[in-house]
This record gives C-alpha cells, sequence and structure tokens, in this order.
C-alpha cells in the first residue's frame, strides 16, 4: 500500500498534468467557437492547479525562494541533459513530428536554468532581478528585458513575446 506521501506525489502529478491538457482544451474549444466550453475548461484547470498546489505543499514541496530556485535549476538541468536527449533521438528516428517541440523544450531548459542561476545569484545577495521576464509563445524561450531580435531557438519575431506579468 502507497505511504501518503507517495500518494500526494502520484496525485500531483496527475493534477498538474488535468491543469495542462484542459488549458489546451480551453483553447480549442476556443478556436472551434465554444467560448462557454472554453470557459468550463478554463474553470477547471484552475481548479486542478489549486489542487495540485495543495498537494505540493502537502509534501513540504515548497520551501526558500533560494530553495525554490535550486530545485528549478536541478529540474531544468535533468531536462536538457537526461530526460529531452534521448526523446529527441527517438522522435528524430521516428521522423515524429514531436522532434520540432522536442529540440525546442531541450533548448529552451538550457536558457530556464541560466536564468534561474542568475536569480539564485541575486536571492543569495538579498536582490530581486532588475529585468522583467518575456516568454516565446512558440518555443518557450525566455528573455530578459524586452528582445530585440528574433528567438534563438525558433525565429519567432520579437514582437511575439509575450510580456509576463
Amino acid at each position: 500500500m502507497p505511504t501518503t506521501q507517495e500518494n500526494l506525489e502520484t496525485a500531483f502529478a496527475g493534477e498538474s498534468q488535468a491543469n495542462r491538457k484542459y488549458s489546451a482544451f480551453a483553447e480549442k474549444a476556443e478556436k472551434d467557437g465554444f467560448a462557454n466550453v472554453a470557459k468550463l475548461f478554463r474553470a477547471t484547470a484552475k481548479a486542478e492547479s489549486l489542487h495540485a498546489q495543495g498537494h505540493l505543499k502537502a509534501m513540504g514541496g515548497i520551501k526558500s525562494t533560494a530553495e525554490n530556485l535550486e530545485t528549478a535549476i536541478s529540474g531544468e538541468t535533468y531536462e536538457f541533459t537526461e530526460m529531452y536527449p534521448p526523446m529527441l533521438e527517438q522522435a528524430q528516428a521516428e521522423g515524429h513530428k514531436a522532434k520540432t517541440m522536442m529540440k525546442w523544450a531541450l533548448e529552451a531548459e538550457k536558457v530556464h536554468a541560466s536564468l534561474y542561476t542568475k536569480a539564485l545569484e541575486a536571492v543569495k545577495a538579498g536582490k530581486d532581478l532588475d529585468a522583467q521576464a518575456y516568454l516565446c509563445p512558440v518555443c518557450g524561450h525566455i528573455e530578459f528585458g524586452a528582445p530585440s531580435v528574433n528567438c534563438p531557438i525558433c525565429g519567432a519575431a520579437p514582437e511575439k513575446y509575450i510580456l509576463i506579468g
């Protein structure tokens, strides 16, 4: 029989996946002209996020900002060094359409780890970051400060980036 901690880990993963899935379903419903169905998916996605955050808190997974940044650096580094390389290789070998997003994700995770490292340095010095974050909505690349050139990962134009507030 699983422990409560193991149950929390399973529930956190399931609720997190449901949040992202329902968010994607909402976008599709919106595009298909079903505005209220999209709202239902978004409401449920938010509910699943509340559940996931509650489970993460109960697991003791939210710590100091510096510790959270260290956890984020570790996770992003794992993704671009261990997780994505064999997945990308497999998708390329199969000629699967997933190869593009896997390549973009692998490259974006490197940037994320680097930005988290800069943030950790700032936090350890008792400072906040001094620039706003801009997100490429195509591949997930993040820039500190407004981008002035195309995305280095997917080539999206600078005006496509989204200011994260």
